[in-house]
């Protein structure tokens, strides 16, 4: 009987969301597997196939002659297993988005493929067309943009004439990577034949020959070679030449650099509340219950030592961690703690990798060679079979969820993975999401509490809030108010560190003409562009489009230009100016582009080569330095006055873990927050490290306001080129919209979304509110099915529980 695989084909569109049966030929019947990818037939293409199912039986609406053959197996051994594979599905109808696309995203970049054509000549073809279509040559690989849509009609024109051969190939972007080595020949008797016929001056031959003979069949890498006998390269080809060698091939596994600190990192007594989370943390670990403990632990409360402890207790188990951290600027600390403890179990994955250090770390996953991985969001989706237990840390952090397409929560994924192993998931933070935070209320997660430090000695720092409106009225314009550069001159020498953070990169917010008002912007987003001094250019931050700063006026032809608003950048120049004794280690995506910029500069500061870290809010969150005593919050609003309902929650997050910087060994912290709104409630909360108070305040806030976590929320944004256009269509999109939703689900919209036009698109938005998750599901899915129909320029996603409407 015939033997019919289903396999989703990679052409995303809602028409060609789902599984299509394909014959597997009888010479393939052991390579086609659940999890491997495939060459097919779609159309009149070969293109990429997954293959989801197996089944005996043909459907009911095909007949033999309407399917057709599996062309061949890409992969010796599946890629996905059954439980991404399920996954992937639930993802997509979850999010309204395509199957393959999250089949795809399961998988590093290398495994991703490109779809190329091999042109070959047959007999016939003109001198001309060869040269034209063959670089004149007999045969050629070319991709899609090689030829425009004319050049395209000429070479089916010669293949259907029978004077041209057009194969598509489909080709791994991945490689191996691989290094020259030299193999000892294995053969006893033939090695003491070759050293009869040495002569007496061939002292480094008759070395080899006698290694070779103590180490017969080895491999061993050229620098082996090198370190161990001290011979040359021309020495050992020599060698190859008589027989003694044969020059191999062998894969060289390319880690991300260990920044282990060389000693095991030494498990700590636990306190008495670290210990109450850690016995029920491991109880459902035993008892392989699929429990969601949310562990609420002010900073330095040594949330970390219980997620080593209870991961070291599943590796005992045999079994896998997964171990996932908001963003690549909390992996370097986080990776030393683990490597440190769990040293060669360890695997990173994170988009900061290049992609031959993520392809073989995600090889070493799914050979099973790792117990632990540590990463960022997509990390999620790592190849464990044995998970028995997945750790988020700083699960509040609206980085686990993709803003992009397809859109999902990493947290959420996180749930999903653990129920199926029936694994228990932790949720750490000192500040958590209110929908967290809620479901430990109401008793669907399990609530751990960590109130004290875990160093007995460490307090929680003191915090003063300064009135930026009074010390610009006697100082002027400056960053820096009296308090905080008095404290950060009493820290400094002291020999103390300081972390000063202001959330805005660039020099200056914007550049103005002094005498028309023109503010350059940029033609992509038409948003103000941010002036950074050290390029010498104005650049958009959501585009990447940049230009000169402009020495005139291009409206009035003025040349007072004046820069405005504050960065990071112009602050580090100000810092310079105002203690030149002291440098600064400046931490932002500017400085940090670079692969591996920030660990060095972490270590950099943790050696004290500097004793003043400043930076966006990536120097909030995680990092762990006994000598920083002061945290200086340089603007606490850049993030209050956003059309955001979370504004005031980040806001009051990012002071909180800011401040939990500070005195965190033995010498007690101070905290400077300067601002320009000190009686927002944020503000004074975060003052008092008082989470429980905020809670009660917001969700207050939050209940009015029918917003989450009392309703759920999906965003559907349209986009087009034209304005107008996109306008029309999402006012059509509501109207169709409320003839059809239930009652009680709320509209609100279309209007334009906060930033309107981004990289040369037009965006507008419209909200539901609902108090049932799934109540307009089957209307969206209709609505989503629609728009494929549309104008090729309209594009419309729908993002269920957006983190941010802007």
């Amino acid at each position: 009987m015939s033997q019919y695989a289903e396999i989703v084909v990679d052409v995303p569109t809602q028409q060609t969301n789902r599984p299509y049966t394909y014959v597997v030929p009888t010479e393939l019947q052991e390579e086609v597997q659940p999890g491997v990818r495939v060459l097919v037939a779609f159309g009149h293409r070969s293109v990429l196939g997954y293959v989801v199912g197996l089944t005996d039986k043909l459907p009911d609406d095909l007949s033999i002659d309407q399917v057709k053959d599996v062309l061949t197996v890409l992969d010796d051994r599946p890629v996905l297993s059954a439980e991404l594979l399920d996954l992937a599905h639930d993802l997509a109808e979850k999010n309204f988005s395509f199957w393959v696309t999250f089949l795809a995203l399961m998988l590093p970049t290398s495994l991703k493929v490109s779809y190329r054509k091999r042109l070959t000549a047959l007999a016939g073809l003109s001198d001309a067309d060869r040269v034209d279509y063959l670089d004149g040559q007999q045969e050629r690989l070319v991709q899609t943009k090689d030829f425009s849509a004319k050049g395209w009609r000429a070479i089916n024109r010669l293949q259907q004439a029978g004077l041209l051969e057009v194969e598509s190939v489909i080709e791994n972007q991945g490689r191996v990577k691989t290094e020259l080595a030299f193999q000892t020949n294995d053969d006893l008797d033939e090695l003491s034949n070759i050293g009869a016929t040495l002569t007496k001056g061939a002292k480094q031959q008759r070395v080899i020959l006698a290694f070779a003979e103590a180490h017969p069949g080895q491999v061993f890498s050229k620098k082996e070679w090198l370190e161990q006998l001290d011979v040359s390269l021309a020495t050992l080809n020599a060698a190859v030449k008589k027989g003694i060698l044969q020059k191999v091939q062998v894969e060289v596994k390319r880690r991300p650099a260990s920044i282990a600190s060389g000693k095991a990192d030494g498990v700590k007594t636990l306190n008495a509340e670290q210990k109450v989370a850690y016995d029920q943390i491991t109880k459902a670990i035993d008892e392989q219950e699929d429990k969601v403990f949310l562990l609420e632990g002010i900073t330095g409360s040594g949330k970390t030592e219980v997620y080593l402890q209870a991961a070291q207790k599943v590796i005992d188990r045999g079994e896998q961690v997964l171990f996932l951290v908001p963003e690549i600027a909390l992996t370097p600390q986080m990776q030393r703690r683990v490597e440190d403890r769990f040293g060669e179990k360890t695997a990173l994955l994170h988009s900061g990798l290049s992609t031959g250090e993520r392809y073989d770390e995600w090889r070493r996953i799914h050979e099973g060679k790792v117990q632990v991985v540590v990463g960022a969001r997509s990390a999620v989706f790592a190849p464990l079979t044995k998970l028995g237990l997945i750790i988020v840390d700083e699960e509040h952090e609206t980085s686990y969820s993709q803003s992009e397409n397809p859109h999902y929560s990493g947290r959420d994924v996180a749930l999903w993975r653990a129920a199926y192993h029936q694994a228990p998931v932790v949720l750490g933070s000192a500040t958590p999401s209110l929908e967290s935070r809620a479901r430990a209320q109401k008793g669907v997660y399990d609530l751990l509490s960590l109130s004290k430090r875990a160093n007995p000695q460490a307090t929680l720092p003191e915090v003063s809030v300064v009135d930026m409106r009074q010390e610009q009225l006697d100082r002027g314009d400056t960053n820096f108010s009296k308090p905080l550069l008095e404290k950060l001159q009493t820290v400094l020498d002291r020999g103390e560190q300081a972390v000063l953070m202001l959330n805005r990169r660039g020099f200056s917010s914007f550049v103005m003409c002094r005498d028309c008002g023109f503010v350059p912007r940029d033609p992509n987003c038409n948003l103000a562009m941010t002036l950074h001094m050290d390029s010498l250019t104005l650049k958009c931050h959501y585009c990447g489009y940049q230009e000169a700063i402009p020495q005139t006026c291009p409206a009035c032809g003025s040349n007072r230009i004046r820069y405005y608003g504050t960065g990071t950048e112009k602050v580090e120049t100000e810092l310079a100016a105002l203690m030149p004794d002291y440098p600064v280690i400046r931490l932002d995506q500017d400085t940090t582009r670079k692969k591996g910029a920030m660990a060095k500069a972490l270590a950099d500061f943790g050696q004290k080569k500097a004793q003043i870290l400043l930076g966006t809010q990536m120097v909030a969150k995680g990092l762990d330095f006994p000598d920083v005593t002061l945290v200086g919050v340089l603007n606490a609003d850049t993030g209050l006055g956003l059309p955001d309902f979370r504004a005031s929650e980040k806001t009051f997050q990012l002071l909180t873990q800011v401040a939990g910087r500070a005195g965190r060994a033995e010498r007690q912290g101070e905290v400077v927050i300067q601002t320009y709104n000190p009686e927002h409630y944020a503000l004074k909360y975060a003052q008092k490290h008082d989470y429980e108070g905020f809670y009660r305040q917001e969700m207050a806030i939050r209940h009015a306001a029918e917003f989450p976590p009392y309703f759920y929320t999906v965003q559907i944004q349209c986009s087009a080129i034209d304005e107008n256009k996109v306008a029309l269509q999402t006012a059509k999109i509501a109207a169709w919209l409320k003839k059809r939703l239930p009652e009680d689900v709320l509209l609100l919209g279309p209007s334009p979304h906060s930033i309107a036009k981004l990289k040369g698109r037009y965006f507008f938005q419209m909200i539901l509110k609902m108090k049932d998750p799934n109540e307009a599901d089957e209307l969206l899915r209709d609505l989503v099915d629609r728009s494929q129909k549309a104008d090729k320029d309209f594009a419309l996603e729908v993002r269920r529980d957006p983190v941010s409407f802007m």
